[in-house]
């Protein structure tokens, strides 16, 4: 059996108020294992974002257990949450967020500068380098991202995402802000990271780029569906979190 990056166990998201409690998150229970290339997909509001953000310690399940390369990470702080969050785990964001007065380079680099881990300059920019090269962006160290494409923007923003060797990619809907052709584009540089040993999750909305990953999770009012790789067979109403 495999190692799991990302385990989950009964997770429940519920957000109350006097009148109601809203279950964006109904008793998920999904397993992601080293190596693995995992869709989550669904209609708007059916908790792709709220489980993203859980998974990426950008937010706390109301119950349940999640692990996290091996780490119980259900309910600890915010500082601990940001210390795993930034050694553990890579993002990429459909919006970039690349900062423009910074270089590529440099952009790139900006994890390795927070995390606790200490490297020399040259130590990083050995990283930078090796990052750049699997994306196929060395050529564009020295620009600045207000002068790249959004193709290449986002393929920068998956070598930041890489450059600290995280457990695990987590990618909130990576062609969102792309043309057809940019988004084949970078679909299949995610499906090369993944034969290359990487252990991505990403949320998609787009049934075609679902179809990429092995395993795929459909959700519908925060609950995991039937399907080929359903991860948790769901109640038909929601237990009691």
């Amino acid at each position: 059996m495999g190692i799991s990056k990302i385990k989950v166990d009964n997770l429940c998201k519920v957000f109350s108020t006097d009148a109601v409690d809203t279950y964006a998150l109904a008793n998920v229970s999904l397993d992601i294992l080293a190596g693995e290339y995992v869709s989550i997909s669904g209609p708007s509001g059916c908790g792709k974002s709220t489980l993203l953000s859980i998974l990426g310690l950008l937010d706390a399940p109301t119950s349940g257990q999640y692990w996290l390369d091996g780490l119980d990470v259900s309910q600890i702080n915010l500082s601990r949450s940001a210390q795993i969050r930034c050694e553990k785990i890579g993002f990429v964001f459909q919006q970039f967020n690349l900062i423009d007065e910074l270089s590529v380079a440099d952009n790139i680099e900006l994890p390795l500068r927070y995390g606790r881990k200490k490297y020399s300059r040259e130590e990083a920019l050995a990283r930078v380098d090796e990052c750049l090269a699997k994306v196929g962006m060395q050529h564009r160290s020295g620009h600045k991202p207000n002068q790249l494409s959004g193709g290449q923007q986002q393929r920068i923003a998956i070598a930041r995402a890489l450059v600290a060797h995280p457990a695990v990619l987590l990618v909130d809907e990576p062609t969102g802000n792309l043309d057809s052709k940019n988004g084949d584009a970078i679909m299949e540089l995610l499906g090369q990271l993944n034969a290359g040993g990487t252990t991505i999750c990403m949320v998609t909305h787009d049934p075609r780029y679902a179809n990429h990953a092995r395993q795929q999770i459909h959700l519908l009012d925060g609950k995991i569906q039937h399907g080929e790789a359903a991860a948790l067979k769901p109640s038909d109403v929601p237990l009691p979190c």
